[in-house]
């Protein structure tokens, strides 16, 4: 009888290993194979500081995120507002017992682990935004009565993160809310309208001083990086000097000049992918670029499949809010956006970005195992529910 049980139980662990969707394992490992050959080269060809802990770091989110997608959906339905009001108490805590690095309060001390409760932020507000619109009305998306909600959910936490400072972390988030909102089906009149007021609260926290000093000096840079080019327009300069030596071909595995001479600082972290295209030039940036895009579809194909409006919108907001992350980080290197602080996601150097991403793909996976359960016991909903 014991050894019936034993069988069962080993094809049902068997079962629900073959529903998860390892295409979406392999391209998350390849492009985080990608960060640590990358590290390693930073680091002229040692595994310590950066690379050993870039693998690590991966494997334990690896099966963070196979454990969160083997999770039935409506658990994660059920917990979509605790963890949004979770990370938002985090975020009101940092103020008061968070840790000063580089200037800023934005990490909480674990006792070895430094927590950025705005990086989970991030996956708490696409999964809280989720979950209200699974439960509301299509016609209702557009009202402004019920645009109030929403609109706060995303305004808190850019608003806590704002003040850390960290503007391209408040960025991220409030544009990963408003994307979703519009994923929800947000009339064009009110999208536009939007985009006004967004406008204008930049030209107003820009004339009323309620940038930081270092923030727009940045933008100054952005705007003309020639102005100082061993200050503020350091960093983008050497950057393109990188990016352009390395042509169509690249120098080669840690060949570079400016990474191998520490021309360019912030190589491990935000700047990493100017290393890579240094190395690799034109043909590996573009497959790099290639990778997260078939993730992206990868993401958007699964949240098409999805019977419930809460895994729907879910999995469509985790791949916009990895294209954001990738959107930013290349801008930002290139001369095309400011310098903002923002990493390349499981490329960069950096626990908390590493383990929220892939966190935000167990969900997807989740989505995608339980892509044809359409019914809730517990919630109902205009669209259906999960079952």
């Amino acid at each position: 009888m014991s050894t019936l049980i034993m069988m069962d139980r080993r094809h049902g662990v068997r079962a629900r290993l073959a529903s998860l969707n390892w295409w979406l394992v392999v391209l998350l490992t390849l492009i985080a194979a990608i960060g640590v050959a990358t590290l390693y080269s930073v680091a002229e060809g040692a595994w310590d500081p950066w690379a050993r802990q870039h693998t690590l770091r991966y494997l334990f989110a690896l099966v963070l995120m196979i454990g969160i997608g083997l999770t039935p959906l409506r658990v994660w339905l059920s917990l979509a507002y605790p963890a949004y009001f979770s990370m938002l108490a985090l975020l009101v805590l940092v103020p008061f017992i968070g840790e000063i690095n580089m200037g800023a309060r934005r990490w909480i001390d674990l006792g070895g682990f430094q927590l950025q409760p705005s990086e989970y932020m991030k996956i708490a507000l696409i999964m809280a935004l989720a979950r209200y619109y699974h439960g509301l009305e299509f016609k209702k998306v557009s009202n402004p009565l019920y645009l109030f909600v929403p609109l706060m959910m995303i305004g808190a936490p850019v608003g806590l993160v704002f003040l850390q400072p960290d503007l391209g972390t408040a960025l991220l988030i409030g544009a990963i809310g408003l994307a979703v909102i519009l994923l929800a089906g947000l009339s064009w009149r009110m999208t536009t309208l939007g985009a006004i007021l967004a406008v204008v609260g930049v030209i107003g926290a820009i004339r009323f001083d309620l940038l930081k000093a270092y923030q727009i000096n940045r933008i100054t840079a952005f705007l003309d990086p020639e102005s100082d080019p061993l200050g503020s327009g350091y960093h983008l300069a050497q950057s393109k000097i990188a990016i352009g030596s390395g042509g169509v071909s690249g120098k080669g595995f840690m060949g570079g000049t400016q990474s191998q001479l520490e021309f360019l600082p912030e190589m491990q972290t935000d700047f990493i992918f100017t290393i890579f295209g240094e190395e690799f030039g034109l043909v590996g940036a573009f497959g790099l670029l290639a990778l997260y895009l078939a993730l992206f579809i990868m993401a958007t194909n699964i949240a098409m499949k999805a019977k419930s409006h809460f895994g729907r919108l879910m999995s469509m907001g985790i791949g916009l809010n990895l294209i954001l992350y990738v959107l930013v980080n290349i801008g930002m290197v290139m001369g095309l956006a400011p310098v903002v602080g923002v990493p390349l996601p499981l490329v960069s150097h950096g626990g908390n970005v590493m383990i929220a991403i892939m966190a935000g793909f167990g969900l997807v996976m989740s989505t995608w195992v339980c892509r044809d359960q359409d019914t809730l016991r517990t919630s109902t909903s205009y669209y259906g529910s999960i079952d």
